[in-house]
Parts: C-alpha cells; sequence; structure tokens
C-alpha cells in the first residue's frame, strides 16, 4: 500500500532568516514586503506568532503592538531554493520527494520504512534532525497526500514524532478535521462553514449533485484525493531510478579516508547488482548528506558500461576529494543513472576480448578534464568527406551507423582544408597528368577515378561554398606517395574548374 509523509515546516522564512548572520534578535522577527503602497507581514517567527502577530498585518501595526519587533525583508526565491535544496537532502530517507507550495515537502516512503524500525521511528528521526537544526516542523504519514497534508496542519501530532493515520484508517483520522484541511481556498471553507458543514466527514454522506452548482468539481474532487478515490500522483523533483545503494552511518564520517572506504563499499553492491542484471553503468552519482540538511554530488561518466569497482572507484577518486562533509555525513548513496546492457566476457590468460584497451585511459582523461573536453570521432552520414565524421564528447555513445560501402575507398588522412593545386590534364573528364603542390611538381605514374560527388542539394550551397559538383581522382606520382585530388566544377560553366589536394593514403 502506499505511504506518504508530509513535512510541514510552518516557520520556514522565520527560520531561514534565524540561521542567517546578523539575523539574530532579543524581540519578534518576522519578514516583510511590500504590496501595493503597504508594508506587510508574509511570515513570523514562533515569539511573533505567541504575541498575536499574523501573515497579512501591517508593518505599522505589527510595531504598534511590539515596539522591540524586528523586521527583515522577504527573500521568497531564497526561501524557494533553500525548501527544494531541503527536499532533495530529504532524499536520504526517500528517493521520491517533491516540495508542497512554500512550506511543505512530500515524501513517498512506500518501500521505504524497511530501513527503519518503522514509520514512527523514519518520521521522528526526519524531525529530530530538522529540530536540530532549528527547524520548527510537523509530519504526518497516511495513505494519499491530500490525507497527509490535512493531518500535518490540522491534525494533533504528538511532541516527538508524526501523527500517523494507519493503513486503511484514513476515512476515520480525516473524520473530525475542519474542511479547510482538504487544501480548499478560505472562501470555499468559509461558506461550506456557513453552511454547516464545518468537518469533513460532515461531506462523506452529502450528494455531489448539490454542491457542485455553487463550488464547483473542486471540494469533491479534493475529498476524492483526499480519500483515495483518485489518483493523486506526485511529481518527484529528481528522476527516480530502480538501482541506488544506501549506507547510513552510525556517526557522522569528516575523514577522507571514511568517504573512499564509503563510496567503494556502495561501488562494490551496486556492481554486483548490475552484474546479476546483466548490466553496466555508464554514468554514476554519489550522493552525500550531510548533518546541515545539505547534499554533497559528484557525478562520473564512462565511454562505455562498466561494472568493474576498482575502475569506477580510480574515476570517483578525484571527485572525492571536492566533497566538503562540514559538520559530518549521515547518509551516503549510489545511483546508476544511466546503464547499458554488458553480457559476460570470455577471457583467455592474455585477457584478449576485454573490451575496447583505451576506455579506460578516456574514461580517467573525460572526468578529470571535463566530458567536453576529450572528443571521439564518430561517422556520420553525408558523402561530402569533410563532413563524414563528427565529433562527439568521448563519454557519449555514439549512434550505430552502418559501414562505408566497400567499394568506397577514403584515405586515412584529410587535410583540415583542401589546398589548391595547378593539374596539368586532358579535357573534359580524365585524369591529372601532373600537378604543383607547395612549389613542387609531382608527375602522376598511376590515377584512378573519377568518383563524382554532387552538392547536397539540402543545404544552401551558396552559403557553403559548395555549389560545384566534386569528380575525385586517386593518384600515385613517380616517388610513389599517393594524393586524393579532386576538381571543382564541370568545363561547360563560365569560369573554368578548380583543383585541389583533400587527403593522403598510405
Amino acid at each position: 500500500m502506499r505511504r506518504v509523509l508530509s513535512l510541514w515546516l510552518y516557520h520556514w522564512p522565520t527560520d531561514l532568516l534565524h540561521r542567517r548572520a546578523g539575523a539574530e534578535a532579543g524581540g519578534p522577527l518576522v519578514a516583510v514586503a511590500t504590496i501595493g503602497n503597504r508594508r506587510i507581514l508574509v511570515a513570523v517567527d514562533a515569539a511573533a506568532a505567541a504575541a498575536g502577530l499574523a501573515p497579512g498585518l501591517g508593518l505599522a501595526d505589527a510595531r504598534a503592538r511590539r515596539p522591540d519587533l524586528v523586521a527583515r525583508e522577504a527573500d521568497q526565491a531564497g526561501a524557494a531554493a533553500a525548501l527544494a535544496s531541503l527536499a532533495d537532502w530529504c532524499g536520504g530517507y526517500s528517493p521520491w520527494t517533491a516540495t508542497e507550495g512554500v512550506d511543505g515537502v512530500w515524501l513517498d516512503i512506500t518501500g521505504c520504512v524497511p530501513l527503519f524500525a518503522g514509520e514512527d521511528e523514519l518520521a521522528a528521526d526526519l524531525l529530530a534532525r530538522l529540530r536540530r537544526r532549528g527547524f520548527s516542523c510537523r509530519a504526518a504519514i497516511a495513505d494519499t497526500p491530500g490525507a497527509a497534508w490535512a493531518l500535518a496542519r490540522w491534525g494533533t501530532a504528538p511532541e516527538t514524532g508524526a501523527l500517523i493515520a494507519a493503513p486503511g484508517g484514513t476515512r476515520a483520522a480525516l473524520a473530525g478535521l475542519p474542511v479547510a484541511a482538504l487544501r480548499l481556498g478560505p472562501e470555499i471553507a468559509q461558506d461550506l462553514r456557513r453552511l454547516g458543514l464545518r468537518r469533513i466527514d460532515s461531506l462523506y454522506a452529502l450528494p455531489r449533485a448539490p454542491l457542485a452548482p455553487r463550488f464547483g468539481e473542486i471540494v469533491a474532487r479534493r475529498l476524492d484525493q483526499a480519500l483515495g478515490l483518485i489518483a493523486e500522483p506526485i511529481s518527484p523533483r529528481r528522476p527516480t531510478v530502480p538501482r541506488l545503494e544506501r549506507r547510513a552511518w552510525p556517526e557522522p564520517i569528516l575523514a577522507p579516508e571514511d568517504l573512499q572506504r564509503g563510496t567503494r563499499l556502495l561501488l562494490e553492491r551496486l556492481c554486483a547488482r548490475l552484474e546479476r542484471e546483466g548490466l553496466g553503468a555508464r554514468r554514476l552519482e554519489l550522493c552525500c548528506y550531510r548533518v546541515d540538511c545539505r547534499v554533497e554530488r559528484v557525478e562520473i561518466g564512462t565511454s562505455g558500461p562498466s561494472r568493474d569497482p576498482a575502475h569506477l572507484m580510480r574515476l570517483f577518486a578525484p571527485r572525492i576529494e571536492t566533497i566538503a562533509p562540514d559538520l559530518g555525513i549521515e547518509i551516503m548513496t549510489m545511483t546508476a543513472l544511466e546503464v547499458e546492457t554488458l553480457a559476460a566476457r570470455q577471457l583467455d590468460f592474455e585477457r584478449a576480448g576485454a573490451g575496447d584497451p583505451a576506455a579506460p585511459l578516456i574514461d580517467r582523461l573525460a572526468n578529470r578534464l571535463g566530458s567536453a573536453n576529450v572528443l571521439r570521432l564518430v561517422p556520420f552520414s553525408s558523402h561530402v568527406p569533410e563532413r563524414a565524421v563528427r565529433a562527439v564528447p568521448a563519454l557519449v555513445a555514439p549512434h550505430a551507423l552502418g559501414p562505408w560501402p566497400a567499394g568506397r575507398k577514403r584515405p586515412i588522412r584529410l587535410l583540415e582544408y583542401p589546398d589548391p593545386v595547378e593539374v596539368v590534364a586532358p579535357i573534359p573528364d580524365d585524369p591529372p597528368l601532373s600537378f604543383r603542390w607547395r612549389r613542387v611538381v609531382h608527375r602522376v605514374r598511376h590515377a584512378e577515378g573519377p568518383e563524382r560527388i554532387a552538392a547536397e542539394w539540402w543545404r544552401d550551397p551558396k552559403a557553403a561554398g559548395e555549389d560545384e559538383t566534386r569528380d575525385y581522382y586517386r593518384v600515385e606520382d613517380e616517388a610513389g606517395s599517393r594524393f586524393w585530388l579532386y576538381r571543382r566544377g564541370l568545363y561547360r560553366g563560365p569560369a573554368p574548374p578548380r583543383w585541389f589536394l583533400h587527403g593522403f593514403f598510405p
């Protein structure tokens, strides 16, 4: 059965202000913003709430009530970014996390409870860690996101743990809560109260038809979502992957050798799992969850699928040195972000068939220098020789293209730009008898061709300077050197054709 935890940080903006340097004050702290021509309170801390201050109150009125009030400018963008970072940190409890509004986080903890002693232990551990960092928070667990949200904000939770609705007991858990707990707007909730519908259980047996003309479908939809009659998916902040290994430490770790040891352990577990599934990793991510509710991430990639822990550890080693543990790291996870099929290989005594011998070197260079700085040439579907290959990052899997036709011979070396040459050749289509290249005359002893290559019709030929047909010849001079020449243009045009040297044969 699906289980969802709703985390409510009810003083989130002011808790962030308290954590900033210089935000400490002797009086109540509030966050204010300019709305229209007025300065309005948008968030209050616990002391301000105890003094009767609430969001929506004018700053002048608030100061009249509490002259010692400390006001700070609200940073809504910063608070949203911090909430997103906290949602990522909650990934140490569940890989499926999402922000909810401006002060909430959802965790889909389905299948995650076996990592703890139970749902109450999971929630208590999460709340204890956040409260130690100075955050005011409450949590609830239920079968649906709507029910967990309602219980976290409107239910009576214990002092240390979370309010937990028993599996299948959502209907009874929501019965005594006010209708506003269904995530209805304040105007709709007030109208329902005027009709005598104050509690959620008063809506259970009520026909839906009389409500629709006045309130639309929002009331029925929210009720059905909370009860699980309508599915309400949670979109995770980060894509979820099925191949993840996790390790929680009894005490926070700080030493680099402990980080290395933890990474090696996670790699061994993940590679063993990939071997059972016949897969190899192409991209891996190591996440370190710190005590201060932050996440350190490092990522590596490989040029081909791999499940060799020693090789992958060598790639991670320089990246681990960049991790700042701060007060310590409590949880580490290793995730295979991208995998490919990797069949088992039979090796002989010389280790023949062990794969591309250059792959480990390519992986180390790409992960140290950056994948965009290490390139490989891959074939590209084009008849124009200089566009028949493309340079792509070495860690990107090349597209599978068919081989060149067997009868099409190409030199192993091409000039970056074809060099013009002076040629003596009969016309119109005979091969050259001799040519001058860089002040040296080469007399042709043998020639093959021509091979005609037309301009690509889908490109702008004038913009590319390739509006003429090419006739390629493979020639050998009296010294035995072999060249690849081509004639651009035909003799029937207004301008005479020109000859170019494009490459060399071995």
